[in-house]
């Protein structure tokens, strides 16, 4: 059954266990103790928003071990309802590794084989009420990346019948696809169906075949969506719609870890688009969200609070004006 009150952020896709070491700069072969965290994009995005102060949800699925009980109890403990996380005895609850040598390099090991109870989602597992009255859906593109959660997306849209603020993170790791080719192809299935896209340069070019940001932006655009969002890491992110264009500098901060900073990017683009924000300051901030997370070791319980986020963005703002 559905909520009475429409949720704010829904999202849909992957959730599971971030196992970061808690020493920086060495092989995993030489850490000698780790933290447990939650982690996945889109539970990331969901846990960000609620942490901005907006009604979360995750649609997502687990294992039937601890981690998958873990994973549960962490999402309400942050805030996000975790009412419409499976459990799929199928397959274990996902785990991940990452190796942290900052300012960039942050190798990945993802522990999905043969899948991951994120993408055994079926479509009659959806609340479609939920979905359509939500104020904005996330989705991302590794959902598309095999069946049957590449059937539920798609339900998923029909289901919001193309409503406001429908928004597709471009979202490519290529280990999730047989080929970049069929990333291709199921993204631009899906583009018409949402109104927001927003990526980084390489997800862009498996998306639409460039890497330029204004033409990216105007690839998507011309395929329907109707705010197009190109992240450019050092040089800031571009903002474009059919009638307007915006580029906002990045922040300047000390990196520990940068693999959470697009989530929560994701998670203050949510609230920025929610409270009906210009294009500037919706970047501005999801800017700042992002670079404070990226000086933070962990992803998810790294989401920072309205009051961070503005702080840095406003000083930010003021600092470009007076240099």
């Amino acid at each position: 059954m559905s909520s009475a009150k429409p949720f704010d952020v829904l999202a849909i896709g992957r959730c599971g266990v971030d196992i970061y070491p808690l020493q920086v700069g060495c092989g995993l072969e030489d850490v000698e103790s780790f933290g447990k965290f939650l982690g996945g994009s889109a539970a990331n995005v969901a846990v960000a928003a609620a942490r901005l102060g907006d009604r979360a949800a995750l649609v997502s699925g687990v294992g039937a071990d601890p981690f998958g009980r873990f994973v549960r109890s962490e999402l309400g403990r942050l805030g996000v309802d975790n009412r419409y996380v499976g459990t799929y005895c199928e397959y274990p609850t996902p785990v991940t590794f990452c190796e942290i040598f900052p300012p960039d390099h942050f190798p990945l090991y993802f522990y999905r084989e043969p899948s991951a109870p994120d993408l055994q989602i079926r479509p009659e597992d959806i609340d479609a009420e939920a979905i359509g009255t939500a104020r904005l859906f996330w989705a991302t593109a590794t959902g598309l990346s095999e069946e049957p959660s590449r059937s539920t997306h798609f339900a998923a849209w029909t289901a919001r019948g193309r409503a406001p603020l429908t928004v597709l993170d471009l979202d490519y790791r290529p280990m999730f696809w047989e080929s970049p080719a069929a990333a291709t192809e199921q993204v631009q299935r899906a583009l018409p169906h949402v109104t927001v896209a927003v990526g980084n340069r390489e997800e862009c070019e498996i998306a639409v075949g460039e890497t330029n940001p204004h033409r990216a932006a105007d690839a998507l655009l011309d395929l329907g969506v109707e705010l197009a969002i190109v992240k450019q890491g050092p040089r800031g992110v571009l903002g474009k719609t059919r009638h307007s264009s915006v580029t906002v500098a990045p922040n300047d901060v000390d990196v520990v870890n940068g693999l959470g900073a697009g989530d929560a990017f994701g998670g203050s683009l949510c609230h920025g688009l929610l409270h009906g924000w210009s294009l500037e300051k919706t970047l501005r901030y999801a800017n700042a969200a992002g670079a404070i997370v990226a000086s933070r070791l962990e992803c998810s319980t790294a989401m920072p609070s309205a009051a961070e986020v503005a702080a840095l963005a406003e000083q930010t703002a003021s600092e470009a004006v007076n240099a």
